[in-house]
């Protein structure tokens, strides 16, 4: 997927989701094997709310290949950010 179409559906309805995913984009993204980049393009299409409580760890994603990206982006962000 094109990094522009990347940016524009990294941009979400909730701030608190662009400052976790716009970082991730730049940062991680571009060294994560392509099974993983295939799995954030899957992430993209989740419900806001649903990204919110996985990543507030209110919730675990029931589909394996979510919960791996989503356990990639914990990791990679916020205050426990490796």
């Amino acid at each position: 997927m094109e990094l522009n179409r990347l940016f524009w559906g990294s941009r979400r309805g909730m701030l608190e989701l662009d400052l976790i995913l716009l970082p991730f984009l730049d940062n991680v993204y571009p060294t994560l094997e392509q099974d993983d980049k295939e799995r954030y393009w899957k992430l993209l299409e989740a419900e806001d709310q649903d990204m919110f409580a996985w990543f507030l760890h209110r919730e675990v994603p029931e589909d394996p290949d979510l919960k791996r990206i989503v356990d990639i982006v914990r990791a990679n962000t916020g205050p426990t950010a490796k």
